[in-house]
């Protein structure tokens, strides 16, 4: 009985040793890629060297890549995503609705032999030998000869071959401003591999998760075409097209095509596009960043992509000021995509006739340059905090620079979300991108309701606080995947403030903010939590003598105050939802929250006059 007893607590004793000694760990790869491009046929034919560094813990007996052309098919999980959803997005349907019949109709299920994408692993080697895979739409399932062991690493070989897709969505063929390639998504990528497990989510159409390492790429393509996006060229000189040191001879081969050869550093994907009408702009920055822009070289185009120059390096020195410095040597804006889209060192963005939509595209697209692509968050599972957080920064940036204003946080952006709250159309933001019942529901919460993250945090913490903490977020986590608890203990640690509760309440429910002033007699002010989210409180008195004083009250669950120069009160408690307080003069009016940056769903109960 005393032997049984022993083992038991030993074996307990190993199990709690074990679950504490955890440390943050992450997988690592290196793509060598070799491109051949036929652009009259929009096909092309690669290998792929990938050597992938176990980093793990466990033991890996299979390996998963996405394959992300292969939705561009019909019959797809993406055409039929775009047949079920009630919205499905205007760009990737046709609208063949009558007056008394809504009706939408996938343009992938349209699509044509020649005009599909896909993505086709011709051999796979582990080690020089060959493994078995099978590809389930848009993943290709590899089952390895031996297990990768932890600190293993090995080395995969691939031949691959791929057809560029019409555009429908993000990458694609001849986009509408005619960008012959914006070739996003385009090689058989990796999967993420991390302390949840594998990510070899199909592509749907939302967001992306990938593995860091170093990419050496290298694309054959006719010598009329001019190519941008990620990475360093590393021979620019047998390239030219804009890239070439003017006091260095040129090296150009007299041959067809052209072999560009890229390298990106330090990076989780490698995007890139090209037509054979861009025109090529470089300005170098005061900090050293090189810009490039490439759009197309036609008149009504021109002025705009000018003007937008300007406004991307106050964009650079706004982040790096404001976020932490911009990593990388360079960074690129490119006319191609549907939109506005970002990837590393890149953007992708449309409708290139109006400075001020590229502009505020573009202010938008940058900032995910630090918020997911140095800031690698899993934006499939938590695309709030990818969208969120770039939405909330970029629009003070754009406030700042292009309107003239000051970089307050406001509450402008409220409205989306508190019409998704009438209609029941919020959902928790730890929904997978993916399966949000609606699109509206998806960026109602990724970037409207993300960016709030931040505006709540502001009021419950303050504003300085909270600039202290994206710095140290970025210094932290930077080349990490951070998660939402990583974001949120760097939060407390600034602030010296508890804030696991908030956390809670506004990710994981759909829990709202609604207080109210309940009763105001003799003197004293009462005050009711309607909504379910506890909040701390702001509260501005006005008094018949024509003074005011403002007061704080502090939640008791943050165990601390944010600095204010109000009189503070006693703490209120989560549990209670009536509090009361005491002044010393006839009241003429009260408002709870007179910065209105709380989202209160209804602020026609903070405002009490006499």
């Amino acid at each position: 009985m005393k032997r049984i007893l022993f083992l038991f607590v030993l074996s307990s004793t190993t199990i709690l040793f074990a679950q504490n000694n955890t440390s943050y760990w992450q997988q690592h790869v290196d793509y060598t890629m070799d491109v051949d491009v036929d652009v009259e046929n929009f096909q092309f034919k690669g290998t792929q060297k990938l050597i992938y560094t176990n980093n793990s813990p466990d033991s890996l007996n299979q390996v998963f890549y996405h394959l992300y052309f292969n939705a561009f098919q019909p019959n797809s999980e993406m055409d039929a995503r775009l047949n079920s959803i009630a919205d499905p997005d205007f760009r990737m349907v046709t609208n063949t609705s009558t007056d008394n019949n809504p009706k939408y109709e996938s343009r992938i299920a349209l699509l044509k032999p020649n005009e599909i994408g896909y993505l086709k692993v011709l051999s796979l080697k582990q080690n020089g030998k060959d493994v078995k895979f099978k590809v389930e739409g848009t993943v290709l399932v590899v089952k390895l000869n031996l297990k990768i062991k932890p600190g293993e690493k090995v080395t995969f070989n691939m031949v691959f071959e791929g057809q560029v897709p019409e555009h429908i969505r993000r990458a694609g063929r001849n986009n509408k401003d005619g960008v012959a390639l914006s070739m996003a998504q385009w090689y058989p990528k990796m999967a993420e591999y991390d302390f949840e497990g594998w990510h070899a989510d199909p592509y749907i159409s939302r967001e992306f998760h990938g593995v860091w390492g170093n990419f050496d790429v290298t694309i054959h393509i006719d010598k009329n075409y001019t190519i941008g996006g990620t990475g360093y060229l590393k021979n620019p000189q047998e390239i030219g097209h804009g890239y070439e040191g003017i006091n260095k001879p040129l090296k150009i081969k007299n041959k067809e095509k052209l072999a560009w050869h890229f390298y990106a550093p330090k990076v989780h994907d490698f995007a890139w596009a090209a037509d054979a009408n861009f025109k090529h702009d470089i300005r170098i920055a005061k900090n050293g960043t090189e810009l490039h822009f490439l759009y197309k070289d036609e008149p009504e185009y021109k002025k705009s992509w000018k003007a937008v120059q300007p406004y991307t390096e106050k964009a650079l020195n706004y982040y790096n000021e404001n976020i932490g410095k911009y990593p990388y040597k360079q960074y690129t804006v490119i006319q191609g995509g549907d939109g506005g889209m970002e990837y590393a060192m890149c953007t992708f963005i449309a409708d290139g006739k109006s400075s001020r939509s590229i502009a505020g595209m573009m202010f938008h697209e940058f900032a995910h340059s630090w918020f997911q692509h140095v800031l690698a968050t899993n934006e499939s599972e938590h695309p709030w905090m990818d969208e969120g957080f770039t939405e909330y920064i970029s629009n003070l940036a754009a406030n700042k620079i292009l309107r003239n204003n000051d970089d307050k946080p406001s509450n402008n952006e409220y409205g989306d979300y508190f019409y998704a709250v009438r209609n029941d159309l919020n959902e928790p933001l730890t929904t997978h991108g993916d399966r949000y019942n609606t699109n509206r529901a998806y960026y109602t919460g990724s970037y409207n309701k993300g960016s709030m993250f931040l505006t709540q945090l502001n009021y419950i913490i303050g504003e300085e606080n909270l600039k202290r903490t994206l710095k140290m977020y970025f210094q932290d986590f930077k080349f990490k995947h951070p998660t939402p608890n990583d974001f949120i203990r760097v939060a407390e640690k600034v602030s010296g403030i508890q804030l696991g509760w908030y956390l809670n309440e506004w990710i994981e429910t759909t829990h709202t903010i609604d207080y109210a002033i309940a009763k105001v007699k003799d003197k004293k002010v009462t005050l009711a939590r309607v909504g379910e989210i506890p909040m701390p409180i702001d509260v501005l008195v006005t008094f018949t003598d024509g003074t005011s004083e403002n007061f704080y009250i502090p939640l008791r669950m943050m165990y601390g105050e944010k600095t204010s120069t109000a009189t503070i009160l006693e703490d209120w408690t989560w549990a209670a939802p009536m509090y009361s307080f005491q002044v010393e003069k006839e009241i003429k009016s009260v408002e709870i929250d007179p910065s209105l940056i709380m989202a209160d769903i209804d602020r026609a109960n903070n405002l009490f006059k006499n």
